[in-house]
């Protein structure tokens, strides 16, 4: 299979860009300013926004080039624009499932730090977390959000054997690296009985997570693990459920974590894993999941997994294969994927 180089340098280049409007879009509030108050001129979204009626005027204008927002009219100065209805899911409401607006979060913080990820390739050392910023942290945690607000108590959560009357019966949770903690609120909220506790190294994240649920009310415990990842899941043991999203390939010693898991389990207890839902086996061309995820995995989730050492190593391409040997040396007696869609995600079962 051939690719057309050039023209896809060239489609790279123009969706970058748009990245950045979009960014610069979400940023300002000029998407929410459209979806509030209706077709706006530049004059009136830069009077809604509180910004400066020239760069609304282009802004305004490179969006309807694109074609996110639609136009009307042919003077500059009395043009109106809307937001399309079909557009609102991606680029307003944050709990959608077509919510892919904060890629563009994401890849600015990942240009942010491209320098130091460019130093880490030349040494072998990794790229903290935290060095991508304010921008990727709250990108990522958008970009699950709807994912891990819906589709994970509505259909993985009921899919796994065991999980749903734990839940019911008041188990204990431990959502390990929670991020901005919309899983551990979610399952708080669909199980109210539950008693539900949120876990992640970054503090930042932690500090997004207790906001986001007082604002939901919901009575979640969060905390920042102080021994490394997941190191100190055993003052929560034992844990009926514990909960591994989108966390696993990011992890420096995944082995020992899930061990560490495994020992806080309760008798009967089952942790749930879920991870990109790349190929199976490497193949080249890969499709366009299989891009995206070598795309976040060299410019950040390799290097900020590689920022603690001793480091697996793993990126983000975690293939099934590598879960079963992950959860076989970390002593656990199964390992099966369970059938239900996830999205951009797999789920996986893993029983002591």
């Amino acid at each position: 299979m051939t690719i057309d180089l050039t023209q896809r340098l060239l489609d790279a280049t123009i969706g970058t860009l748009e990245l950045y409007a979009v960014h610069i879009g979400t940023e300002l509030g000029l998407y929410h300013a459209l979806d509030r108050h209706g077709p706006a001129t530049p004059v009136e979204l830069a009077t809604q926004a509180g910004i400066d009626e020239r760069y609304a005027r282009e802004w305004l204008e490179q969006q309807a080039v694109a074609g996110y927002l639609e136009c009307e009219g042919d003077d500059q100065d009395s043009r109106r624009f809307t937001l399309p209805a079909a557009h609102r899911g991606a680029l307003v409401d944050p709990v959608d499932g077509d919510h892919l607006a904060p890629f563009a979060a994401m890849v600015v913080g990942v240009a942010g730090a491209l320098g130091d990820v460019t130093a880490a390739y030349r040494t072998g050392d990794g790229v903290p977390y935290t060095r991508y910023g304010a921008h990727f942290r709250h990108g990522q945690g958008g970009i699950n959000r709807p994912a891990l607000t819906t589709d994970l108590v509505k259909s993985w959560l009921p899919a796994v054997a065991g999980v749903p009357d734990k839940l019911a019966a008041g188990g204990r949770v431990v959502d390990l690296g929670t991020g901005h903690g919309w899983s551990a609120i979610a399952v708080k909220c669909a199980w109210p009985a539950a008693e539900v506790i949120g876990l992640d190294t970054d503090e930042a994240s932690i500090a997004d997570a207790r906001r986001h649920a007082e604002q939901a009310g919901a009575d979640v415990r969060f905390a920042v693990s102080g021994d490394g990842e997941g190191g100190d899941i055993g003052a929560f043991a034992p844990a009926d459920v514990v909960l591994v999203m989108e966390a696993l390939h990011d992890m420096a010693r995944p082995t020992e974590v899930l061990a560490a898991v495994r020992g806080a389990l309760a008798p009967g207890g089952v942790v749930v894993v879920a991870d990109e839902a790349v190929a199976e086996t490497f193949t080249a061309p890969g499709d366009e999941l299989e891009r995206m995820m070598y795309g976040w995995s060299v410019s950040h989730c390799l290097p900020a997994a590689r920022a603690e050492q001793p480091s697996a190593a793993l990126g983000t391409a975690l293939r099934p294969g590598t879960v079963a040997d992950l959860a076989r040396a970390a002593g656990f007696a199964s390992c099966d994927v369970v059938d239900v869609d996830g999205g951009f995600f797999r789920i996986y079962r893993l029983a002591a």
